[in-house]
C-alpha cells in the first residue's frame, strides 16, 4: 500500500493531504480557545495547563499581541505558534513602515492564512500544527472583528467561535447561548463556554479583553477567579431552580 503521507505535496486517491489532517489532529488535542465578539469589546478565553512550581507563569502565555490593536490566541503546537507569531508581528511593523498606517484585522488574517497555506504545498516542510483566533479593532471602521484560521490556510469571520480540545462542545454551547452583548456580559459568556469543558478553577483559564481605547488587557488571576465563582454560582442557582420546578413522583 502506498504511503501518501510521506510527502506533503502528494494527494491520496480520495483527494486528501494527510499531513494537513495530521496538523488538524494536533489542533484538536491542543488547549481549548474561545473567542467572543461583543458590541464594544472582544474576549479571548483559553485553557491553561498548570505550570511547575519553579516555572515563571508569565512566560507561558496563550494570548499575545500582534500589534496595539490586534491579538491572537492559538491551539496546537506552541513552537509552531512562536514562529507564526513572530512572522505576523514583523508583517504588522513592516506595513506600518511602508504604508504609514496600521494593518486591518482582515489583512493580517489573510497574511497568516496565506502563510499557513504556503506550508501545505511546498516540499521539505510541513503544515503549521495550530489553529488561531485573531481579534482586533479596525483602525478605519472602529468595529470589533474575530477571525479563525486553520492549518489548511482557510480563514473566516465569526461572532463567536472555539478551537482546540472539545471545540465542538463549546461551539454548540455558543450557538445556543450567544447574543449581542457588551462589557462584562461578553467576558462572562466566554468564560461560561470554556468552563463547559475545563475544570472550574481560576488558575486553569486565561482571559484577555480588548477594547478600542485601552487595547488588550490580560485579566489578573484574582479577577478570573471572581468571574469563575460568579459563573459557578449562577449555574448552581439555575440547577436549584430547575429541581424546585420539577414535579415530584407520587
Amino acid at each position: 500500500m502506498a504511503r501518501y503521507d510521506r510527502a506533503i505535496t502528494v494527494f491520496s486517491p480520495d483527494g486528501h493531504l494527510f499531513q494537513v489532517e495530521y496538523a488538524l489532529e494536533a489542533v484538536r488535542k491542543g488547549n481549548a480557545c474561545v473567542g467572543v465578539r461583543g458590541t464594544d469589546n472582544i474576549v479571548l478565553c483559553v485553557e491553561r495547563k498548570s505550570t511547575a512550581k519553579l516555572e515563571d507563569s508569565r512566560t507561558v502565555r496563550k494570548i499575545v499581541n500582534l500589534d496595539n490593536h490586534i491579538a491572537l490566541a492559538c491551539a496546537g503546537l506552541k513552537a509552531d505558534a512562536r514562529v507564526l507569531i513572530n512572522k505576523a508581528r514583523i508583517e504588522c511593523q513592516s506595513h506600518r513602515l511602508t504604508v504609514e498606517d496600521p494593518v486591518t484585522v482582515e489583512y493580517i488574517t489573510r497574511y497568516i492564512a496565506g502563510l499557513q497555506q504556503k506550508y501545505t504545498q511546498s516540499g521539505g516542510v510541513r503544515p503549521f500544527g495550530l489553529s488561531t483566533l485573531i481579534i482586533g479593532f479596525d483602525p478605519y471602521t472602529s468595529s470589533p472583528s474575530l477571525y479563525q484560521t486553520d492549518p489548511s490556510g482557510t480563514f473566516s469571520a465569526w461572532k463567536a467561535n472555539a478551537t482546540g480540545r472539545n471545540s465542538n462542545s463549546i461551539r454548540d454551547f455558543l450557538e445556543k447561548n450567544y447574543k449581542e452583548c457588551s462589557g462584562d456580559e461578553t467576558i462572562k459568556l466566554a468564560a461560561k463556554a470554556l468552563l463547559e469543558v475545563v475544570e472550574s478553577k481560576g488558575n486553569n483559564i486565561e482571559i484577555a479583553v480588548m477594547t478600542q481605547d485601552k487595547g488588550l488587557r490580560q485579566l489578573e488571576e484574582s479577577e478570573v477567579e471572581a468571574i469563575v465563582a460568579e459563573v459557578e454560582a449562577e449555574k448552581a442557582a439555575a440547577e436549584a431552580a430547575k429541581k424546585s420546578h420539577t414535579p415530584r413522583e407520587s
